[in-house]
């Protein structure tokens, strides 16, 4: 993805902009028995543990340009998983004796020069997974951070995430903080051109859902909301096809399906069915 940036700027010192990019992804489902939610969470859980949360993340930093510093993982009893990536803009330290780690066999750093370089960026990702105690509907959350600092932009990541996760809504915000110099002195507290989060996803993902932007210009925030527009009744179906379900009772699956998904991405109560 190509970022549009300003007139090449000579910089006095390093870029202090931080760039952050924030997700809530949200997956939802109909599992009828108490007995197929906790199958459904189990399920979940185990799709998006902590090593699978590390890969996506790992690539990411990939993506985006980034160095990885630390990985620090945890997956939760009962359920949920979390991630922490330190990440550097340039390669840092220097090699072990042996230039390899004898686990994965990448180049690794001496911890003095990961400790030099803890205040540049990270990434996060933690898990939420839930379900209603009545009504049979189950909600699985992630909350994602991509923060970084100089040249790199988590906007290069947006696609990627979007793509792994297939949410069926979306909350998304980008803000740029803080300010960095040229040489001559002047503040710059953004380096490149934004008027939407929108303009950086693929055309062919933004047809599938209907989307809504708040954002804040003066203050370089942006905000876009995305609900799915259409969905197979079957794919939201555990435990169960939807051969099995009664003409009315699929109605009102879809209607509990549809209301539940309108809370979340205009984050209020509705009137029940």
């Amino acid at each position: 993805m190509q970022i549009k940036s300003f007139k090449k700027l000579k910089l006095y010192g390093f870029n202090n902009l931080t760039k952050t990019l924030s997700f809530n992804l949200y997956d939802i489902c109909y599992a009828k028995t108490p007995e197929h939610r906790k199958e459904y969470i189990e399920y979940i859980d185990e799709q998006y543990n902590a090593d699978r949360l590390t890969k996506i993340l790992t690539e990411v930093s990939n993506i985006i340009g980034a160095n990885i510093l630390n990985i620090a993982k945890q997956d939760y009893e009962p359920q949920g998983a979390s991630v922490t990536m330190l990440i550097s803009e340039e390669p840092t330290g220097t090699p072990c004796n042996s230039g390899k780690c004898p686990n994965c066999g990448n180049s690794v750093l001496l911890p003095d020069a990961v400790v030099a370089h803890l205040d540049k960026s990270h990434i996060t990702v933690h898990t939420y997974p839930e379900s209603h105690p009545n009504e049979g509907i189950s909600t699985f959350r992630a909350d994602i951070d991509v923060s970084t600092c100089g040249k790199i932009s988590p906007l290069k990541a947006l696609n990627y995430l979007i793509q792994c996760f297939s949410p069926d809504i979306a909350t998304i915000d980008y803000r740029v903080r803080g300010f960095t110099r040229d040489i001559d002195g002047k503040k710059y507290f953004i380096d490149h051109k934004i008027n939407s989060i929108q303009n950086y996803i693929k055309k062919e993902t933004r047809n599938l859902y209907h989307l809504i932007d708040v954002n804040v210009y003066q203050e370089n925030i942006f905000h876009t909301k995305m609900l799915l527009k259409e969905f197979d009744l079957d794919n939201y179906l555990f435990g169960m096809g939807e051969e099995e379900l009664a003409p009315e009772e699929k109605e009102k699956i879809m209607k509990m399906l549809k209301r539940e998904m309108s809370e979340i991405f205009y984050g209020r109560n509705m009137a029940k069915i």
